[in-house]
C-alpha cells in the first residue's frame, strides 16, 4: 500500500451530519409553506434558517432551526433525548418559534422541541437550571408537514403583527406616538403548544381581555385551528366586541355564528347557551330577527332560563333586538324582566337608562345611569356612562353637577379620544344656558384649545362664552385686551363658525363707540356670511356717513332677508342722507306701517319732507308725531324751531 493512500477516515458523525440534513431538506422541499434559506455559514448555534411563503411568495419571516442527529435507541415512553449547549438555547431563543429538529437514524424519522418549550420545562422544573453547561431536550412530536403549515400560520401571523405595530410607530408624528402607545394592544406572544394556547384563550376571555384575544386571532386560530373547541373564546370575544363599542369584525363573527351552529348537533353543551350565544352573533351582525328567535330558543330551554343570571341577560340582549326593530316599548318590558331576574344587571340600567332618556324623562333616566356599575369586560363603557350623565344633567339644569362629570371624564380622555368631543359638543349646546355654566365653560374651552389646538369650533366657542358673559354684566376685561386675543383665536376658526364671533365683536367695538372697528367686524361677519348680518354692517356704514354704501346692503335686509321696521328705518336713513326723498319717505312710511310706535321713524319722516321743501306734509308728520309722543326730545326740538309753523 502507498503512502499516499493514507487518507483522513470520514467518521459515523459526518455521515449522520449529512442525513440528518439531507432528510430535514427533504422535507422543507414537500413542504408549500416553507422554503429552505441554506445554512449559516457562522453557525453559533443555528444551522439553518427556513423562511415562510404564501402562494410561492417569500416574506422574510424565518424561524431558526437546529439539527441533531442519533443513533441510539429510544426511551421507554417511545421518546428522544438529547443534551446540547446551555449557551445553544440562549441563542436560539432570541428569535420566535426557533426549534430543534431530532433524526432518529434507525427509525429515519424527524422529530420537533421547540426552544421555547424547552425553556418553560426548566423554568417550571424547580432547579437552577441556570448554572448547567448542558440541556437535555426530549423529542416527542414527530415534524410532520401538517406542523410546519401550522408553525407558518403562526409565524407569519405574529410577524405582521409585530410589523404593523412597528410600522405605525415609525410612521406617526412625535406628537401622536405618546398617544398611539397608550391606545396600543400589548403584543401577546402566542405558544406554539395547543394546549397552552388553549389555556391562554380561556385565561383572556375569563378576564374580560376581549380586544387582546381579538388583536392575537390569527395566531390562536394558526394553533388551534378553527374548528377546536378552545376557539370558542376567541369567537365569543369577537361577537362581545361586536355588540360593544367597537366596528364588527363581519367575517369573524359569521365564522363564529357556523363556529357555534357546528356544536348544536354534538349534544355537548347546553342548547339554550348556544342558542343565546348565536343570537348575540347575530345581533353582532345586525340580523336582529334571527337573533330574536334565537333567544327566544334560549329561554324556552329550561336549564338556560332556569339559570336567573344568563336568564336575566338574554331578556337583555332580547330586548335590544326589539328595541332596534322599532318597538322600543316591548323592549322596555324586556329589560324590566331582566332587572327582575338580576336587579343589579348593569346592561339593562343602562338600557332602561337609555330608552327614559330617549323619552325626555331624564330624571327617571338618571336614576337608572346611577345604578350602573360595569365590570372590566364591558371596557370603555364606564365613559359611555359619565357621557350620558353629562348630557342628562344639563338637560335638568344642573351646569355644575354636568361640569364635575366632565372633569372626571377627560381624566380618561388620553385613552378614548371621543371623550374630548363628546364633551365639546355638550358644553357648546348647553354651556351658555346661564352665567353659572358660561363660567366653567370658559376653563373647560381653554383645557380643549390646548389639548386640540387645531380645533376652530373650540376656539369660536370660547370667544362666544365670553361674549355672552359680557352681555350678562360679568366683566371679561377691557375692549383692546380682549381684541387681541380674539385676533389669536379668529385666524384658527373655520369660515363657517366665524361670522357669529365677529358679529359679537362688532357689537362690543359699537358699544365703546368705536365704529371704525365695528363697521370692520360686521363687514367681515357679512362677507362670511351675508344674510341677516347685512343689518348691522349697514347701520354701521350709515353712522359713518357711508350712505351710498349701506343702502343696497340694507334694501337687500329691508325687502327680503329682514322686512321688519328696524331694517325699512335704517333704509331710510340711508335714502334720506343720500339724497334720495322719496325712497326714504317710502321707506320710513313701511317702518310705521310695521310699528306705529316707532316715534324716531315718524320724526325722521317729517324732516325728509322739510328737507325736500314739502313743508305742509312736514307739518302735518309732526303734529301727529308730537301728539303722539309729546315727551319725546325730538317734540321738545320742533316746538322751540318751528313755532310758528306748528300753532
Amino acid at each position: 500500500m502507498s503512502s499516499f493512500d493514507d487518507l483522513p477516515k470520514r467518521d459515523r458523525n459526518h455521515a449522520l451530519d449529512d442525513e440528518t440534513e439531507a432528510a430535514f431538506q427533504a422535507l422543507i422541499a414537500q413542504s408549500s409553506d416553507f422554503v429552505l434559506q441554506g445554512s449559516d455559514r457562522k453557525d453559533y448555534g443555528t444551522d439553518c434558517q427556513i423562511e415562510a411563503v404564501i402562494d410561492g411568495h417569500a416574506t422574510n419571516v424565518r424561524v431558526h432551526v437546529q439539527l441533531k442527529g442519533t443513533e441510539r435507541a429510544l426511551n421507554a415512553d417511545n421518546s428522544l433525548s438529547i443534551s446540547v449547549d446551555r449557551a445553544n438555547l440562549n441563542y436560539l431563543i432570541a428569535q420566535p418559534y426557533s426549534f430543534y429538529v431530532a433524526y432518529h437514524a434507525p427509525t429515519k424519522s424527524l422529530r420537533v422541541s421547540f426552544v421555547e418549550a424547552v425553556l418553560r420545562q426548566y423554568e417550571h422544573s424547580g432547579k437552577n437550571w441556570t448554572v448547567q453547561r448542558t440541556l437535555t431536550i426530549p423529542f416527542i412530536e414527530e415534524l410532520t408537514l401538517e406542523r410546519l403549515a401550522r408553525l407558518a400560520d403562526l409565524a407569519r401571523s405574529g410577524s405582521r403583527i409585530a410589523r404593523d405595530s412597528r410600522i405605525a410607530q415609525s410612521t406617526a408624528t412625535p406628537e401622536a406616538l405618546p398617544g398611539l402607545l397608550r391606545t396600543a394592544m400589548p403584543q401577546l406572544h402566542v405558544p406554539e403548544d395547543s394546549a397552552l394556547a388553549r389555556q391562554l384563550a380561556e385565561q383572556l376571555y375569563d378576564s374580560g381581555a376581549d380586544m387582546v384575544l381579538s388583536a392575537a386571532f390569527e395566531q390562536l386560530h394558526a394553533v388551534l385551528g378553527a374548528d377546536n373547541d378552545a376557539m370558542g373564546f376567541c369567537y365569543m370575544a369577537e361577537i362581545n366586541l361586536g355588540m360593544g363599542f367597537q366596528v364588527p369584525n363581519t367575517k369573524r363573527i359569521e365564522s363564529a355564528v357556523a363556529h357555534f351552529r357546528s356544536k348544536l348537533a354534538t349534544g355537548r353543551y347546553q342548547p339554550g347557551s348556544l342558542h343565546y350565544t348565536i343570537g348575540n352573533g347575530l345581533s353582532a351582525l345586525g340580523r336582529e330577527e334571527e337573533a330574536k328567535s334565537l333567544y327566544m330558543a334560549a329561554l324556552d330551554d329550561p336549564d338556560f332560563a332556569g339559570t336567573p343570571e344568563m336568564a336575566a341577560q338574554c331578556y337583555k340582549n332580547l330586548g335590544t333586538s326589539f328595541e332596534r326593530l322599532g318597538q322600543e316599548d316591548i323592549a322596555a318590558e324586556h329589560y324590566r324582566e331582566a332587572l327582575r331576574l338580576s336587579p343589579n344587571l348593569p346592561e339593562a340600567h343602562n338600557a332602561l337608562a337609555h330608552y327614559h332618556h330617549r323619552n325626555g324623562r331624564y330624571e327617571e333616566a338618571l336614576e337608572c345611569f346611577d345604578r350602573v356599575v360595569f365590570t372590566e369586560r364591558q371596557m370603555g363603557r364606564p365613559s359611555a356612562i359619565s357621557g350620558w350623565r353629562t348630557n342628562i344633567l344639563f338637560s335638568l339644569g344642573d351646569g355644575r353637577a354636568a361640569f364635575r362629570e366632565i372633569n372626571r371624564l377627560l381624566s380618561e380622555a388620553d385613552d378614548a379620544p371621543w371623550i374630548w368631543l363628546w364633551c365639546a359638543r355638550q358644553v357648546a349646546a348647553f354651556g351658555r344656558m346661564s352665567v353659572e355654566t358660561a363660567r366653567l365653560a370658559l376653563p373647560f374651552w381653554d383645557r380643549c384649545i390646548a389639548a386640540h389646538p387645531e380645533l376652530g369650533r373650540a376656539r369660536a366657542e370660547r370667544l362666544l362664552t365670553s361674549f355672552y358673559l359680557r352681555q350678562e354684566g360679568e366683566d371679561v376685561g377691557s375692549y383692546d385686551a380682549f381684541r387681541s386675543m380674539f385676533d389669536q383665536h379668529i385666524a384658527k376658526v373655520d369660515a363657517e363658525d366665524a361670522a357669529l364671533p365677529w358679529d359679537r365683536l362688532g357689537h362690543w367695538a359699537q358699544d365703546v363707540d368705536k365704529w371704525e372697528e365695528a363697521e370692520h367686524c360686521y363687514r367681515k361677519a357679512y362677507e362670511l356670511e351675508g344674510g341677516h348680518y347685512g343689518y348691522c354692517l349697514g347701520t354701521a356704514l350709515n353712522f359713518l356717513g357711508r350712505y351710498e354704501e349701506s343702502r343696497p346692503i340694507l334694501a337687500e335686509q329691508a325687502e327680503h332677508l329682514q322686512p321688519d321696521a328696524m331694517s325699512w328705518f335704517q333704509l331710510g336713513v340711508a335714502n334720506g342722507n343720500a339724497g334720495r326723498s322719496t325712497e326714504a319717505i317710502a321707506a320710513y312710511g313701511k317702518a310705521i306701517a310695521l310699528d306705529p310706535d316707532y316715534d324716531i321713524a315718524m320724526f325722521n319722516l317729517g324732516g325728509v319732507h322739510w328737507n325736500d321743501g314739502d313743508l305742509i306734509a312736514a307739518a302735518r308728520v309732526w303734529r301727529k308725531a308730537i301728539e303722539r309722543f309729546p315727551d319725546h326730545a325730538l317734540a321738545a326740538e320742533v316746538r322751540d324751531r318751528l313755532p310758528l309753523l306748528m300753532s
